[in-house]
């Protein structure tokens, strides 16, 4: 089927669209390039079957287009990382509910198939560990930036319910936790890549408060197979799904085992919140997802474990960075 991706050439999206060419539809990408990235498309752009478009998820008439030429669409516009959010907090508002709300319209239209991709940011301070998609959810205060990009995607949440509910949309939300893996960019302040790229120049490894916070860093390749598992599940409709992995791992843990891979002679180097996002940032402690309800509804389960991660996005970065692969990984 021919099928739009919005955010296409983001880093979740570009993954998503490669795995739906392997799979042998037509892939449409829509992304303004605001984060996303043409180099993220390389390995595929010349494919017979995809096609880049530059344009804006909040842009209704081309939405309504495109939607109306495709058969199923999977809506991962949206700002991303704490550091982009807390320095465009405006922007990052609009896209990602006037966005969300132009992919739901122009579906309900044409009665299209769509998945929405949320974040586990909806979760917030929640302290009921491991978090289930009908947990309650706890909320930082308004004038802590930190909590606008989880209260954009909860309003998503909300506007897929909505149009399910009162117009009969098929409509699938799916909450990403912590999606790592070859192609993320370290510019938004994402954890990994930025601890890969200072432990392969040998610097210091920056871990924020005391490390002892813990999450659960999933796999690209297993978010974007577990997606197109449910997409293609009808009993899935109206439902809001965890996805990722399990695998519990503090940050300073992760600096420890990266240093570890990369061969690095990195210090660990603690650093306070305020020292890098201000006064606007709360953390929460643990952060692990109940993976229950998607194992019912598919049967998906994580295959890719946190090292083998690791190594996977280690050797993507030494490509990208025209490093030799540290010794112990060269052969693996």
């Amino acid at each position: 089927m021919r099928i739009l991706v919005t955010g296409g050439a983001g880093f979740i999206g570009s993954h998503l669209s490669e795995g739906l060419l392997q799979r042998g539809h037509e892939v449409w990408a829509l992304d303004d390039l605001s984060t996303g990235r043409l180099e993220n498309l390389r390995t595929f752009e010349r494919h017979p079957r995809f096609r880049f478009l530059e344009g804006s998820v909040m842009d209704q008439s081309l939405v309504n287009g495109l939607v109306a030429q495709s058969e199923r669409v999977y809506h991962l516009a949206a700002a991303v990382g704490v550091k982009y959010v807390l320095e465009n907090p405006l922007r990052s508002l609009l896209t990602n509910i006037r966005g969300t709300e132009a992919v739901l319209q122009a579906c309900a239209e044409h009665g299209r198939r769509v998945v929405i991709f949320s974040s586990s940011e909806v979760y917030g301070k929640g302290v009921k560990v491991p978090f289930s998609e009908d947990d309650d959810r706890l909320m930082g205060p308004t004038n802590k930036l930190r909590w606008s990009y989880a209260a954009g995607k909860a309003v998503d949440e909300c506007l897929a319910q909505a149009y399910w509910q009162q117009q009969q949309l098929p409509v699938t939300v799916v909450r990403c936790f912590n999606t790592c893996g070859p192609r993320q960019s370290s510019a938004y302040g994402m954890v990994i890549p930025n601890m890969i790229q200072r432990a392969l120049r040998h610097e210091p490894i920056l871990v924020f408060g005391d490390g002892q916070q813990s999450r659960c860093f999933s796999a690209v390749s297993d978010v974007v197979r577990g997606v197109m598992m449910l997409a293609d599940c009808k009993g899935t409709e109206g439902e809001i799904y965890n996805i990722g992995t399990d695998e519990e791992v503090t940050v300073l843990e992760l600096a420890q085992r990266i240093k570890a891979l990369c061969q690095s002679t990195s210090v660990i180097e603690f650093v306070a919140y305020e020292d890098i996002y201000g006064s606007s940032f709360e953390d929460m402690r643990r952060r692990v997802p109940n993976l229950a309800k998607v194992r019912r509804a598919v049967g998906y389960e994580p295959q890719v474990m946190l090292d083998q991660l690791l190594e996977i996005t280690i050797r993507d970065t030494c490509e990208q960075m025209r490093l030799p692969v540290p010794a112990g990984l060269a052969t693996a």
